[in-house]
């Protein structure tokens, strides 16, 4: 996902009214309540050939673990590189069956969306599918409702990478450490959307994205912390909820 400016204004007011606590049922999960020194590391928009792989290799030789986020326009047109992802002990969660934001879709029609694609993904992973993330954060409480009644969980995030962006490797690694703390979910990506995947977010950035993730886990690793997916990182901790609606 590329988020907007004017979208990251709005998810910036919708926390700052948001009712925090992990017994929030009316919301989505934006970080984890733990002890462990765990961050949940979390990649959007792929399976994509020369970012997925790069990734996983960095993260294999970090000994991390990750959720990846995947568009199944992209998991259609790279089944190996998604079982590539499985095959490293991975977690495979759903991003959209194409990246465009809910809200712009049929209301009526976001339910079915969602229930075939949660579907097809776990055809595909033979595992069940937990969590989704709603293309560039964006979702409304009937779009909400339909997630969950879908069986499934928004999960959004804290830091990111800024790796949708053309900006210097350094700024990447020093957005990606600002307010990082145990239980905190980061914001990655190992592919960038485009047309074909209904997202339209002008070119691709130039970035390494096995190097961005090297320097990331080496800079967690140097204040304690380690990367874990979601699933992982819940066997010592719990989900924190607030309610996100930007719209």
């Amino acid at each position: 996902m590329s988020p907007t400016t004017t979208l990251r204004t709005a998810v910036r007011a919708g926390r700052r009214t948001a009712r925090r606590g992990a017994g929030v049922l009316l919301g989505s999960a934006v970080e984890l309540r733990t002890g462990a020194p765990d961050v949940v590391l979390t990649f959007d928009d792929g399976p994509e050939p020369g970012g997925t792989d790069r990734v996983l290799a960095a993260l294999a030789d970090a000994g991390a673990t990750a959720t990846f986020f995947v568009l199944l326009t992209r998991v259609r047109r790279h089944p190996s590189l998604l079982g590539e992802v499985l095959a490293a002990g991975h977690e495979v969660a759903l991003h959209g069956v194409d990246h465009r934001a809910l809200p712009t879709l049929p209301p009526a029609e976001v339910g079915g969306l969602l229930r075939g694609g949660r579907a097809e993904l776990e055809d595909a992973t033979g595992a069940p599918v937990r969590w989704y993330r709603p293309p560039y954060g964006r979702q409304t409480l009937r779009n909400w409702r339909a997630v969950t009644g879908a069986g499934l969980l928004p999960v959004l995030w804290g830091p990111t990478t800024w790796d949708w962006k053309d900006i210097p490797h350094a700024e990447r690694v020093a957005k990606a450490m600002t307010g990082v703390a145990p239980g905190s979910i980061v914001l990655a990506h190992d592919g960038f959307a485009g047309p074909e995947d209904g997202a339209c977010d002008g070119p691709p950035p130039r970035v390494d994205r096995g190097e961005l993730v090297t320097s990331v886990l080496d800079g967690y690793a140097g204040l304690g912390l380690r990367a874990r997916s979601l699933g992982d990182a819940l066997e010592a901790g719990s989900l924190v909820r607030e309610t996100w609606f930007p719209g």
